[in-house]
C-alpha cells in the first residue's frame, strides 16, 4: 500500500538518495585509505587506543563481513570487520579508532548513548509495528489505532536523532586520539576524516529518512476523519 503511493516516494526518494550516495562516498574514500599504510592494524590500533584510556578489559574479536564493524556494550567488545581487524591502512585504523570511540563513550556515561542505547528496544519494535499499526487502525476505522502507530514510529526518529550526536562524538574521538597516540599524522589524517565524514553521512540520511516516514504517516493516515 505505502511503496506504491506516490507521496511516500516524494518524501522518502531525497534521503533514500542521499543514503545511495553516501554509501558510495564510504566505499570510494575507504578504497583509497585502505592502500595507504598506517603503523599498526585496525585490532592494534583499537587495543592501543583502549588501553590508554584504561579500559583493559573491553575485547576485541574479528567478525565476518565488509564494514560490519560495531561496539557491543552488553558484551562491552569490539567487533571488527576481517580487513579492518587485520589491516594495516589508514582506512583500517579510522574505523577502528570509531568503535573504540564508542567504547570510550561507554565507560564515561556519555549521555547521548546512554538515552540511545535505552531507546533500543521500542525503536526496534516502532520501526515496524508502528507503520502497519498506522495502515490497520486506517483500514478499521480506528483513529486510536492510527495514532498509537504513529506515536510508536515516533520512537524510530527519536532514536535516529539522539544516534546522530553519539556517531559524530565518536568520530571526533577517533580523529583526535589517533594524532594524540602518533598513530596517523596530521597529513594522513585527512584521509581517515574523509571515511569518519562519509559514514556519519550515512546516519544523516537515516534520520532524515525516519523523520519524512513519520511525516508520510501523518499526512495520509493521521489526518483523515473516518466517520
Amino acid at each position: 500500500m505505502i511503496t506504491f503511493d506516490p507521496l511516500y516516494w516524494v518524501l522518502i526518494l531525497p534521503p533514500l538518495l542521499l543514503g545511495l550516495w553516501a554509501q558510495f562516498r564510504i566505499w570510494s574514500t575507504f578504497g583509497i585509505a585502505r592502500r595507504l599504510a598506517a603503523p599498526l592494524s585496525g585490532a592494534a590500533a583499537a587495543r592501543h587506543i583502549l588501553d590508554q584510556a584504561g579500559l583493559h578489559d573491553v575485547g576485541i574479536e574479528m567478525v565476518p563481513g565488509q564494514l560490519s564493524d560495531h561496539y557491543d556494550p552488553r558484551e562491552r567488545v569490539l567487533r571488527l570487520s576481517e580487513e579492518v581487524y587485520q589491516s594495516r591502512s589508514l582506512g583500517a585504523v579510522g574505523i577502528a579508532a570509531h568503535e573504540a570511540g564508542h567504547a570510550i563513550q561507554h565507560a564515561h556515561a556519555y549521555a547521548p548513548l546512554v538515552v540511545r542505547n535505552a531507546a533500543v528496544p521500542i525503536a526496534g519494535f516502532g520501526s515496524g509495528a508502528g507503520i502497519w499499526m498506522a495502515i490497520i487502525g486506517f483500514v478499521v476505522g480506528q483513529p486510536w489505532l492510527i495514532w498509537a502507530g504513529i506515536i510508536l514510529f515516533g520512537a524510530v526518529v527519536f532514536f535516529q536523532l539522539v544516534n546522530l550526536p553519539v556517531e559524530f562524538n565518536a568520530s571526533a574521538r577517533a580523529k583526535a586520539v589517533l594524532v594524540e597516540l602518533g598513530i596517523v599524522n596530521r597529513d594522513e589524517l585527512h584521509y581517515v576524516s574523509k571515511v569518519l565524514d562519509a559514514a556519519a553521512l550515512t546516519y544523516v540520511a537515516a534520520t532524515l529518512q525516519a523523520i519524512m516516514t513519520l511525516v508520510y504517516l501523518i499526512l495520509r493516515f493521521g489526518s483523515q476523519d473516518r466517520e
